[in-house]
C-alpha cells in the first residue's frame, strides 16, 4: 500500500497539491503565533518551514523513479520487484562485489585452485551481509519482492549450502595434508562440479543484480571482468 501511495506522490500535480497544502498548513500555524507577536514569531516560522522543506524533500527523493523489474531467481522463479534510487544502489554496489570476483569465473579442473575460489565466496558473503546492513530496507508493495530479499536469496539458497558442505571438508585435508597438493584431496573433483553449479549462479544473481540497478548490456561487463 505504501509504494502506491509513493507513485501516486510522483505524479506533479499530486506534488503540487501536497506542497499547496503544507505551505498553508505552516502558514496557518505561523499566523496564530503571530497574534501573539514578538521575535518569536520569526524563529517559529522559519522553523517550521524548514521542517516543511526538508519532510517534502525526502518524501519526493524516496519516490524518484519508482519502477517495477522482473527478475529469474535462481532455484525459485521470476519474481517482480519495485526498486527506486535507493535500491538501485545496493543493487548496483552488488553487482559489482559480484562480477569482479572469482567467485564468478570458470574453474576448469585442473585451472586454479578451489581455497581461492572458496575465499572469495565467504568474501562475497561478507560484503553482501554488510551491504545490506549499511542500507535502509526497501518497502515491498503488496506481492512485490526487494534487493534485500533477492540477496539474502542468494547468501541462503547459494552461497551458505555450498560454504557449510565443502569448507570444513578442504580445511580438515588442509590441516590433516599441510604440503600435500590441492588436486591430491579426495572430494577435488565433486568439490570443483559443485563449485562450477554456484558460479553459474552466481552470474545469474548478476544479470539480476544489473537489471534491478538499470545496468546496460550486463553480459558484455560480466564477459569482460573474466
Amino acid at each position: 500500500m505504501k509504494p502506491r501511495i509513493i507513485s501516486i506522490m510522483q505524479r506533479r500535480p499530486v506534488r503540487l497539491l501536497a506542497a499547496a497544502l503544507i505551505g498553508g498548513l505552516v502558514g496557518l500555524v505561523a499566523y496564530q503565533v503571530g497574534q501573539a507577536g514578538g521575535r518569536w514569531v520569526f524563529v517559529v516560522t522559519g522553523t517550521l518551514a524548514g521542517i516543511a522543506a526538508v519532510a517534502a524533500l525526502q518524501l519526493y527523493n524516496r519516490a524518484a523513479r519508482l519502477t517495477e523489474v522482473t527478475v529469474s531467481v535462481p532455484q525459485v522463479s521470476q519474481l517482480k520487484f519495485v526498486v527506486n534510487n535507493e535500491s538501485r544502489q545496493v543493487a548496483w554496489e552488488l553487482f559489482i562485489e559480484t562480477v569482479t570476483r572469482v567467485s564468478t569465473q570458470p574453474l576448469d579442473d585442473d585451472d586454479g585452485l578451489i581455497r581461492e575460489a572458496m575465499n572469495s565466496l565467504y568474501g562475497l558473503f561478507a560484503i553482501t551481509r554488510d551491504v545490506l546492513k549499511a542500507s535502509r530496507p526497501s518497502v515491498p508493495a503488496s506481492g512485490d519482492q526487494t534487493v534485500e530479499h533477492f540477496a539474502i536469496t542468494m547468501l541462503n539458497h547459494e552461497l551458505r549450502p555450498f560454504l557449510s558442505k565443502w569448507h570444513p571438508r578442504l580445511r580438515e585435508f588442509e590441516k590433516r595434508s599441510p604440503d600435500a597438493p590441492e588436486s591430491s584431496w579426495p572430494d577435488n573433483a565433486e568439490c570443483r562440479t559443485e563449485l562450477r553449479g554456484i558460479q553459474a549462479a552466481m552470474r545469474t544473481y548478476a544479470l539480476g543484480y544489473a537489471e534491478l540497478a538499470g545496468i546496460r548490456d550486463p553480459t558484455g561487463i560480466i564477459s569482460t571482468s573474466r
